[in-house]
């Protein structure tokens, strides 16, 4: 028996028959159907309504509920029984092409080489609605619903833009022939949307068949440009082959049988190896036109890849594949090259922009792969996704998590209270309640007490839930079983998603650990038995900056940092230059990445979000560089969440630099400095800056304070924590005076040697500075430093200073007449000399720190010349540690105590500690 479907026809105004129920002024609605056909319907409304104007004509309309029968194409003399079926396997292919792949005529042209050059023996193709033009459908139906006649001008729009394409890829009779169904579609959408204005109300059938023709044009352009190569194509209306059932939940389920049957039929009348199909529409089992709701063309393409058993389904996007986090946020989120089919489902989820969350199911079932490819970069192999091998080795040498997604904008609602301990069908309740009022829980973490459950629902349906919670347990709160139900507003939720994550020992100790380094607080956990993911409610403010912490924790870098440099003067540029030059060794071999985010000095800074380029960063700060403020550019480094772990490296002397450190530290901003002023100032201060080091998680760094590039506070901290005790420390810490006496030996005189070193540019320009306990005062606070961190608490006016200046030469109004005048002064020091040689023994200027009498000194000290201080030469310095277990032979450590170049890599070495410490490899 012939199978004939029913039509709806709408007369005298309109002649065309159109797929639904049309209302038009000045008509009646006709039902046209064979009488083999009985009409469903729900329910009708008869209603009569007077129309000004025109010829003041009485419109009888009968309004269906929309739940009318569609028409579907007449299949004559073909039954399920006889029709052939549609060959399936993995000779077809599956393409998906996006509304940006098909925005404009070049797009669908090169869409259709696209088509061409796939070498598969057979291609079904769905396509989405130009870019836009579901959106202009939708408005439409909001404009004429709100009778806003403006809705005409805006259907005229949808018009042209098709016109305008179709006139621009097609000519001919494809050209006319299209442009006759589009208007004839206009004409009917027309009448439509003018019933929808008089009823003031649009159902949800009457939105899906309006919205569903941006589709229906596209494919047909699209079939049309193929043809057009000479290859044998077919377009088809996927309303006439899709069934799904609608649900409760807004959603659609296919039905694969009736499906299955449908695709057969159509293809027994319309062969073809080339096949492009509508995606977002569909139709329910009883032919009423729907839709896979919004973003659904994936989805469309998934069921008929299941349906055709394909090789592989392709969907082509504006992007190179699944990113491991939103690009947008994560200026470093990387194209991930695999994904399981769970993990893409998990990522969608969680509001990745991976695919439609229910894309995945019908290819799972199949095990056909899903790439993801970009239209726009064809070179791009994009992302596959598919049931990756139990033995894939690839995957076990990647990091665990794939992926981080967040969503925003949520509500944290907590139910707590003693009473729920133990008592059956409260989580029931809760969540009853919440199915009530319509809501979505996104998020479900509960205490093993039972004290307490909470769950995260949209923040904008978070007062309706909290309102039907106090309804519900009303008389729980009164009787005190509920102390409290609280709302926790503005949260985001994190998630981290990877099927290796399942049985992969500290995932969760790593992510957690990458949170807490870039201060960020958890309030609520979740984690499945599956561990596909684990997930974090985490304030809305932090949302973006635990988004890029723990993606760097696991994806960049093992360690990125941004670096604010305070101080580009000679230290400074030399750092800078130390760092260009190492920067890409260290990402390459090392997985650290130092970001200056920022360069000041006194007077100028530049700053930028993504790193400033040091192979220019002079010329830059020069040219782009603004007005220096040190607030906004500690601001700027850190608080711009481009990267989670921010130090500020201070390569000044400034004391009002300095006094800043304790407010970063408290901020979460890491301090590296070789400015000796907050370890060697007030003692209260220093005591209180490492008090807070010692209780939080930033580190303040200072090696290059005390012997510039040699690893010296590093050496008493090691022996002070592997439980030695300090007896004593002793110190060169000049290298000018070192220099000085190094070479006063012999028969030279003592102002011989200062004009010496004068001349060479060792001394200052005056060098009684050096000389007069100035210059040693300033490199005792190394001592004094080293005391503070042997535990003493000792202040710089604690140690008494010898001045090399004679007291006569102290008021000299001029370095040329000290230097005149010093000879005059050399016999002392001579002497001195004289008795040391006599005893075997040389002169150096040390400073002393007595730990056991708690006490220090800076003085001329003999020493036997098999001393290591006796076997100094030029302007070295060292440092002698006396401890418990060195106490016979103290530990030395000697080297070249200042210059620019080893105090930079003592500040280089601290920055690379310090990203050893945030988790880089050591």
């Amino acid at each position: 028996m012939a199978t004939t479907q029913p039509s709806f026809a709408v007369s005298p105004a309109s002649s065309n028959p159109i797929r639904f129920g049309c209302f038009a002024p000045q008509c009646f609605v006709r039902v046209s159907k064979p009488p083999c056909y009985r009409r469903r319907l729900v329910s009708t409304t008869s209603f009569q309504r007077k129309i000004g104007g025109g010829g003041g004509g009485l419109i009888r309309c009968e309004l269906p509920d929309f739940h009318l029968s569609a028409t579907a194409t007449t299949v004559a003399g073909v039954t399920t029984e006889n029709a052939v079926q549609i060959p399936k396997g993995e000779m077809w292919s599956v393409h998906k092409f996006g509304g940006t792949c098909v925005g404009n005529s070049q797009r669908i042209r090169n869409v259709a080489e696209v088509i061409i050059n796939d070498n598969s023996e057979r291609k079904l193709v769905v396509v989405s609605a130009m870019s836009k033009v579901t959106d202009m459908m939708y408005d439409l139906i909001r404009k004429a619903q709100s009778r806003d006649d403006s809705y005409l001008s805006a259907l005229e729009a949808v018009l042209e833009k098709h016109r305008l394409t179709a006139r621009d890829l097609l000519d001919g009779d494809d050209l006319a022939s299209f442009l006759s169904h589009l208007h004839d579609d206009i004409s009917n959408l027309k009448a439509m949307l003018r019933a929808i204005y008089i009823a003031g109300h649009a159902s949800e059938s009457f939105s899906d068949f309006v919205a569903g023709h941006g589709e229906l044009w596209s494919a047909q352009m699209l079939s049309y440009v193929v043809r057009k190569t000479g290859l044998e194509c077919k377009w088809m209306d996927t309303r006439d082959v899709l069934i799904v059932n609608p649900t409760s939940s807004n959603q659609v389920d296919p039905d694969f049988g009736e499906s299955e049957k449908r695709l057969d039929k159509w293809f027994s009348l319309n062969p073809s190896k080339i096949i492009i199909a509508t995606g977002f529409i569909a139709s329910t089992p009883q032919n009423i036109p729907t839709t896979l709701k919004r973003d659904g063309s994936d989805f469309s393409a998934a069921i008929i890849g299941a349906l055709l058993r394909a090789r592989q389904v392709t969907i082509w996007t504006d992007v190179d594949g699944v990113y491991s986090a939103d690009p947008r946020k994560v200026n470093e989120a990387v194209i991930l090259k695999t994904l399981s089919y769970q993990e893409a489902w998990e990522m969608s989820y969680f509001g990745a922009n991976v695919l439609h969350p229910r894309t995945i199911i019908p290819v799972m079932r199949y095990n056909i792969p899903i790439v993801i490819r970009n239209i726009f970069n064809l070179s791009a192999p994009g992302t596959i996704i598919c049931q990756p091998p139990e033995d894939d080795c690839d995957l076990k040498l990647t990091t665990p998590v794939k992926g981080f997604a967040t969503i925003d904008n949520l509500a944290l609602i907590n139910v707590e209270g003693t009473g729920m301990a133990g008592v059956p069908g409260t989580a029931s309740d809760i969540f009853g309640a919440v199915k009530d009022v319509g809501a979505n829980v996104i998020m479900i973490s509960q205490a093993s007490s039972e004290h307490s459950i909470c769950f995260a629902v949209p923040e904008k349906e978070v007062n309706a839930v909290s309102e039907a919670l106090r309804s519900r347990f009303s008389e729980a709160l009164k009787a005190g079983r509920l102390s409290q139900i609280e709302v926790i507003p503005n949260c985001s939720i994190l998630a981290a998603v990877g099927q290796k994550m399942a049985s992969t020992p500290g995932v969760s100790c790593t992510l957690f650990s990458a949170l807490a380094k870039a201060n960020i607080n958890v309030r609520a956990i979740s984690q499945g038995c599956s561990e596909y993911n684990v997930t974090v409610v985490i304030k809305r403010e932090d949302s973006v900056k635990a988004l890029r912490a723990v993606h760097s924790r696991f994806f960049l870098s093992r360690t990125t940092l941004a670096v604010g440099i305070i101080g580009p003067g000679l230290i400074g540029a030399t750092l800078l230059d130390q760092l260009r030059d190492q920067a890409g060794v260290l990402k390459e071999e090392f997985n650290i990445d130092l970001r200056v985010l920022g360069i000041t000095s006194s007077k100028t800074m530049l700053l930028s979000e993504i790193g400033i380029d040091l192979s220019r960063w002079r010329e830059l700060l020069n040219e782009k560089g603004t007005e220096a403020n040190l607030d906004k550019f500690t601001q700027q480094v850190h608080g711009n969440h481009f990267i989670p772990n921010t130090v500020l490296v201070d390569c000044t002397a400034d004391s009002g630099i300095a006094s800043n450190y304790y407010g970063w530290l408290r901020k979460g901003i890491h301090v590296i400095t070789p400015n000796k002023k907050a370890n060697s100032g007030p003692l209260d201060q220093y005591l209180k800056l490492r008090d807070l080091q010692r209780k939080s998680y930033t580190h303040y760094f200072y090696e290059a304070t005390v012997g510039a590039g040699l690893p010296i506070i590093s050496t008493l901290r090691g022996l002070l924590e592997t439980g030695d005790k300090i007896l004593r420390i002793e110190g060169i810490c000049s290298g000018t005076l070192s220099y000085l006496f190094n070479n006063f030996v012999g028969d030279r005189s003592f102002s011989e040697v200062v004009a010496e070193a004068k001349k060479a540019g060792f001394t200052e320009p005056d060098p009684r500075d050096d000389l007069s306990g100035t210059d040693v005062a300033r490199k005792v606070n190394r001592v004094i430093i080293l005391a503070r961190e042997s535990g003493l608490k000792l202040d710089l006016s604690d140690l008494p200073i010898r001045s090399l200046v004679p007291e006569p030469l102290k008021g000299c109004a001029s370095a040329e007449e000290f230097m005149e005048k010093l000879p005059q002064y050399d016999g002392d020091l001579a002497k001195e000399r004289l008795e040391a040689e006599n005893s075997g023994e040389v002169l150096r200027y040390v400073g002393v720190v007595d730990a056991v009498n708690q006490k220090g000194t800076v003085e001329l000290r003999r020493y036997k010349k098999d001393h290591p201080f006796a076997q100094m030469a030029g302007s070295d310095n060292i440092i002698a540690f006396t401890t418990t277990r060195y106490k016979d032979h103290p530990l030395i450590v000697r080297g070249p105590g200042a210059g620019a170049q080893v105090t930079a890599g003592g500040i280089f070495s601290d920055m690379l500690r310090l990203a050893s410490y945030l988790g880089a490899p050591s």
